[in-house]
């Protein structure tokens, strides 16, 4: 049963005005006075306050503002005379639902304060879905205070259509992010297209994003839908957006401003609305001082820019993260992981971690699966971080000849991706290899 306070000094308004909610089936609480009000919400906890505005004592704006402060979801519904307007209007700023008019119009007031209840049922069920859903992104992004940072920027721009930058080392998470502002979103339930542009060769950009026609071009047997037609009325997730050509660049912005894009061998316009998700391993803004990114597409995607810091900048949820991917590991690998000690912990908070939570991740993998009885201790941590700096380094220092040229291929093309910014086709050429073996040795040597 809803519950409704009603405040009146005058001892027939609330007779007759009690007795009309009492009948609609609503649990009706009277006071009198603004004091008595006041104490009254915080013992009956009502759904909705109907106040009189002229009251001796404590007068209703009064009442009213420490209602606001102390519950801005409880919706106070105003009841004034007919001279009162001016009033009224000062009584909404303050925070008032609505008002209505003395005599009241009965109808009227019923279904104002239907709806006030409803208004505040929602509200409370908006502010449990975001703690629950704030709660997920700390159990994913972790808890320190850089973070809940960004869990706010989240929350914040998650339920707008803005685009948005997400920036932040490799294995940071960045994709995740981008599927948790998907998610909560009023595009949820439309698609959710991740394109990956580090994975497309120079001369196929404007054919993936946009499509082509049959006859375009030589092989173009049949129509194709580009990623952005695809992604229509949903968002758009572009990956690494470092590695777009500057000549794509603006041709990108141009879609975006006009909202419609030409497929290859058409002179008609597909109309899109779709929102954009963009992420970068790099600073972009460095980019653009650089002159490889436009200015103005990164004003477009740029509209709000949220940056993750590495691990290493917040090591307070490293204890958190080891844990947990300890015990998820030995759940997978039906193994019982019991606990890492604390000093286990301390050289997991002391190591650089370049590749962020996924390397964090894979270390707990494998200690999990190597741990001999189920406490990963300083000795497991240890061999398995020394075997990670031995990874990063030249490679180990006794090997087969077969292992020896398998480091080095494995550290030629990470040279070569890190010198051409993580453009694969540009790594590709400069390792003489085609684009296809590239991505082939890139997913062997876990080089992304």
């Amino acid at each position: 049963m809803q519950r409704i306070l009603l405040i009146d000094d005058e001892a027939d308004i609330r007779a007759i005005v009690g007795g009309v909610l009492t009948d609609e089936g609503f649990d009706v609480i009277e006071e009198s006075d603004g004091e008595s009000a006041i104490s009254s919400i915080n013992k009956n906890l009502p759904d909705a306050v109907l106040l009189d505005l002229k009251m001796p004592g404590i007068g209703g704006i009064e009442v009213l503002e420490q209602i606001v402060k102390a519950d801005p979801h409880l919706p106070v519904v105003i009841m004034t005379g007919y001279g009162d307007v001016p009033t009224d209007v000062n009584a909404i700023k303050k925070g008032a639902y609505d008002f209505i008019l003395k005599p009241p119009d009965y109808n009227k007031l019923l279904i104002t304060l239907k709806r006030a209840v409803e208004r505040r049922q929602l509200e409370v069920e908006v502010d449990r879905y975001s703690i629950a859903f704030e709660a997920s992104l700390e159990e994913r992004l972790g808890r320190s205070p850089a973070m809940k940072n960004v869990i706010n920027s989240v929350t914040q721009v998650a339920g707008t259509n803005m685009s948005v930058i997400i920036q932040g080392e490799t294995g940071t998470g960045k994709s995740y992010i981008a599927a948790a502002i998907q998610s909560v979103s009023n595009r949820a339930k439309e698609p959710f297209v991740r394109v990956d542009m580090g994975l497309i060769p120079d001369s196929l950009f404007e054919s993936e994003l946009f499509g082509y026609r049959r006859g375009a071009f030589t092989g173009a047997e049949k129509n194709k839908i580009g990623y952005f037609e695809s992604s229509n009325w949903g968002t758009i997730f572009l990956d690494e957006i470092e590695n777009i050509p500057l000549h794509i660049q603006g041709k990108l912005l141009s879609a975006l401003d006009e909202r419609r894009v030409y497929p290859l061998g058409s002179t008609a316009p597909v109309d899109i609305d779709v929102r954009i998700i963009a992420a970068t391993n790099k600073d972009i803004r460095q980019c653009v001082r650089k002159k490889e990114f436009r200015e103005d597409l990164f004003y477009r995607l740029g509209e709000f820019i949220i940056t993750v810091p590495p691990l290493c900048e917040r090591v307070e949820d490293i204890p958190f993260f080891s844990r947990k991917f300890a015990k998820e590991a030995g759940m997978e690998m039906g193994r019982q992981i019991w606990d890492i000690p604390d000093e286990a912990v301390r050289q997991l908070m002391e190591y650089k971690w370049p590749g962020n939570i996924r390397e964090l991740r894979n270390v707990m993998r494998k200690a999990a699966l190597t741990t001999p009885d189920g406490f990963i201790d300083r000795h497991v941590v240890s061999r398995i971080l020394k075997d990670q700096a031995q990874d990063s380094a030249d490679g180990p220092v006794s090997y087969s000849l077969k292992d020896a040229v398998r480091e080095i291929e494995r550290l030629k093309i990470g040279q070569a991706l890190q010198r051409c910014g993580g453009n694969k086709t540009r790594a590709g050429e400069m390792l003489q290899i085609s684009y296809k073996t590239l991505l082939e040795k890139i997913k062997l040597y876990e080089l992304e």
